[in-house]
């Protein structure tokens, strides 16, 4: 709408000054000398008008950007002008405005949110950049080193000096073992690095663990590789935001002031549009993933009943028949024996099987005499188990090992949250989810009770 208007505008301004241009070539043709004084009056004043219009509007957009790009979001225009373009742009702005601002403060509650989930966890960690300022330790690492507040790396020389060394010697995928000792006790850490790039800048990002007290070395690895697939996910995110923003502003404004009138055009104020369009949609974006952590996070503990494997089975059917669309997937089920019951929550156990059945349902598209079936038995140990299997193309083995870890997906548009989910989902049952694969020949997922 504002366009629009900004388009009429100047449209109207420039017939009238053609309008006086033409009477002014009259008045002179003539000699009418008081219609040519009065022509060039009235020719100066819609030149001045025509101008202060466009600087005004210029102005206002470059005044809303530069706002933006300093994070301030108090910038209001007033919508109460006499001028209708002007009101519409002006309300315009202010809705953008308002629109960026939510957007921040999302991306604020949202760094908020995951600064608490690194300061809850169970391993020391820390990220530095290439001078050694610390930009970030969480208390279980001030703990570990017994020292706080931590700034700066040479700091570590006064916890021990041979700590110092090592931080100080630190390479991309290092992996070291220290025996920090004090005067209470010897406390054996285990330290893995992994590089980091934030706004072009590289980092390093260490984990500390009491190897006697914590997680074992494959805990830390899935605790890394959780991290860097949160911080590439935000950085895909924020990245169009950044770059978006300065593009826009670069129609607006250069090295040398504010753009001339004449270099502003209605295909700038369309990309703009655009571009803030693009800006929302990543916004929603940040919303949808702090939503899928937080579905991981507060899962509830399982109310658990009997309930008979077959009926599981059947729900299970019922629900992949309305999946499968039309698609020549064969789908079978077995229950051995037929009375076989399971102690499980089971509309979580539900979600576990529909997640792994739609997952196999995929890895079959396309594919001539898909086959999927589901087993409900006891294995040769007598504990109880369920069994997904598919004639898929199957799972490299690189990514057996990352498929549980939250976030990692290989899907266009997954979340990469289900199966961590149902491995969650699985542990809070006192069992276990794992997957064996025969690429080019059969996958199977076991849920073990």
């Amino acid at each position: 709408m504002a366009s629009r208007n900004f388009y009429t505008q100047m449209i109207l301004r420039v017939i009238m000054i053609g309008l006086t241009a033409i009477g002014l070539a009259f008045a002179v043709l003539n000699a009418w000398y008081l219609a040519l004084a009065v022509a060039c009056i009235l020719m100066v004043l819609q030149l001045y008008s025509l101008i202060h219009y466009i600087n005004s509007t210029n102005r206002k957009i470059a005044y809303f950007f530069d706002a933006i790009r300093n994070e301030d979001f108090t910038l209001r225009f007033p919508e109460k002008v006499s001028i209708e373009s002007f009101k519409e742009l002006n309300r315009s702005l202010n809705r953008v405005n308002g629109l960026i601002q939510e957007v921040h403060l999302q991306l604020q509650v949202r760094e908020q949110y995951y600064q608490q989930i690194l300061k809850q966890a169970n391993i020391g960690i820390m990220t530095y950049n290439t001078k050694g300022h610390i930009l970030f330790s969480n208390p279980t690492l001030e703990k570990l080193f017994n020292y706080k507040p931590l700034n700066h790396i040479k700091q570590l020389a006064h916890v021990d000096p041979g700590l110092y060394d090592i931080f100080a010697r630190l390479q991309p995928f290092d992996r070291k073992l220290f025996q920090l000792s004090n005067e209470r006790e010897k406390t054996q850490l285990a330290l893995q690095a992994s590089s980091l790039s934030l706004e072009g800048k590289s980092l390093l990002l260490v984990t500390v663990q009491d190897i006697h007290k914590e997680l074992d070395e494959k805990e830390t690895d899935s605790w890394v590789r959780l991290i860097r697939v949160m911080t590439h996910e935000i950085m895909n995110t924020i990245t169009p935001i950044t770059s978006i923003s300065e593009s826009i502003l670069k129609y607006y404004k250069s090295e040398h002031g504010y753009v001339s009138p004449g270099d502003f055009s209605q295909g700038q104020i369309e990309n703009t549009v655009k571009g803030l369009e693009v800006i929302k949609a990543q916004g929603g974006d940040l919303m949808q993933f702090v939503q899928s952590y937080r579905s991981f996070l507060n899962l509830p503990p399982p109310d658990k009943a009997l309930v008979p494997a077959q009926k599981l089975l059947e729900r299970f059917m019922l629900i992949m028949d309305q999946q499968r669309q039309g698609r020549p997937v064969q789908i079978e089920t077995e229950t051995d024996p037929p009375g076989l019951e399971l102690y499980i929550d089971e509309k979580q156990v539900s979600q576990v099987l529909v997640n792994l059945g739609k997952n196999a349902l995929q890895a079959l598209e396309g594919r001539e005499n898909g086959r999927i079936k589901i087993t409900a038995a006891t294995n040769a140990q007598g504990r109880k188990f369920i069994r997904v299997a598919d004639n898929g193309p199957g799972i490299s083995p690189e990514l057996t090992e990352e498929i549980f870890v939250p976030f990692f997906t290989t899907k266009t548009g997954g979340t990469g949250i289900g199966l961590s989910l149902s491995k969650q989902i699985m542990h809070r049952h006192g069992g276990n989810l794992s997957v064996h694969s025969q690429p080019d020949s059969e996958t199977w997922f076991t849920l073990t009770f």
